[in-house]
């Protein structure tokens, strides 16, 4: 059975930079998400971390300064330039193709400037094999944040191109590529890079980008087989099936819909052999604590907005409901929800 599952219950990686407790959920190098919140630098004073930080974190094992937080920003920024070929590449593809394929092919088309590769066919010696890879990764990190940007212009806002802005965080210019300028969403984007940046080794992506690499495909290759791993509905795809779901809800019952129509609607989706979407986790035993702090910071900065409530009626709603079905080992809400 664990097998079959795809070594579901078995150890198959180390995994040093993350860890996964069934109660208290993430932990980066042994910081949970409330102490990095502490201890990383932000922005601004009593703000969000700078994913830079966590960055930082990962790699090293310790927590930076802002110093060499601010020298990484400035790093990343360095090596964010994205060639032409990448955007024409992507303008290739149908402007209806799914933002995941519109993604996963800029990466592909990034390839081409791959040091390691470079290296590889000049025949690096095996023990320096580590130098050019980290190059890779972090042009990589500081480049995906543009053609991320580029595809979501792409498909809703007719294809105009914002370019980084050198006075920004990696964060902040994110949000400032896909075109929101607000502190808040420069904030909520500080936020989620930083909560997403890892989560264990056993995943579906980052399972495959190590597998891909130990063929000594370079990160590009690697990273692009790991974003291929992550387009589908049992992995990243249930961001996209949260909010479809959501919207739906809102279809047929308006936005401010009440507790009893919630809980109709709850048990028709059950009843017709579909889950409800965001809730339920392969290892945590309790809220997924992403979830929680993305909670706080709506509780923070829109506690009026009607989808913000309606996902907060579902927190109240949804687990009583999925403990009374008795087949769910965890009912509590997850970072898609």
């Amino acid at each position: 059975d664990m097998v079959l599952g795809g070594m579901r219950g078995m150890t198959g990686l180390l995994w040093e930079t993350s860890l996964l407790d069934p109660d208290e959920g993430i932990r980066f190098r042994g910081l949970s998400i409330p102490e990095c919140q502490k201890v990383l630098p932000a922005a601004k004073p009593g703000g969000e971390p700078l994913p830079e930080g966590l960055l930082w974190l990962l790699l090293t094992g310790k927590v930076p300064t802002k110093e060499q937080v601010d020298a990484l920003s400035k790093e990343l920024r360095s090596r964010a330039t994205i060639p032409d070929h990448v955007y024409k590449t992507i303008d290739a593809l149908p402007v209806t193709a799914h933002p995941m394929t519109q993604f996963t092919t800029g990466v592909m088309a990034l390839q081409v400037q791959s040091e390691f590769s470079k290296a590889y066919e000049k025949g690096i010696h095996k023990s320096k094999y580590w130098e050019p890879t980290f190059e890779d990764s972090l042009s990589l990190i500081a480049q995906v944040p543009a053609v991320a940007a580029y595809v979501y212009r792409r498909i809703y806002k007719g294809g105009e191109r914002i370019p980084v802005d050198d006075t920004l965080d990696y964060g902040g210019n994110f949000a400032h590529m896909l075109g929101f300028d607000g502190p808040e969403m420069q904030e909520l984007m500080r936020l989620y890079v930083t909560i997403h940046s890892d989560h264990e080794g056993g995943n579906v992506s980052a399972h495959t980008g190590h597998l891909v690499s130990s063929a000594l495909s370079d990160p590009y290759l690697s990273f692009a087989a790991a974003l291929n791993g992550l387009a589908g509905p049992l992995h990243g795809l249930a961001n996209q099936e949260v909010l479809l779901w959501i919207k739906s809800v809102v279809a047929e019952c308006g936005e401010n819909v009440t507790t009893d129509q919630l809980k109709d609607y709850i048990w028709k989706t059950l009843n017709s052999g579909k889950v409800v979407p965001g809730f339920g986790h392969g290892v945590l035993r309790k809220t997924d604590p992403r979830y929680m702090c993305q909670r706080e910071f709506a509780s923070k900065h829109l506690p009026n907005d009607p989808l913000f409530q309606l996902v907060s009626k579902l927190f109240d709603v949804v687990p009583p409901i999925l403990t009374e079905l008795g087949k769910v080992k965890n009912p509590w809400p997850n970072v898609d929800a």
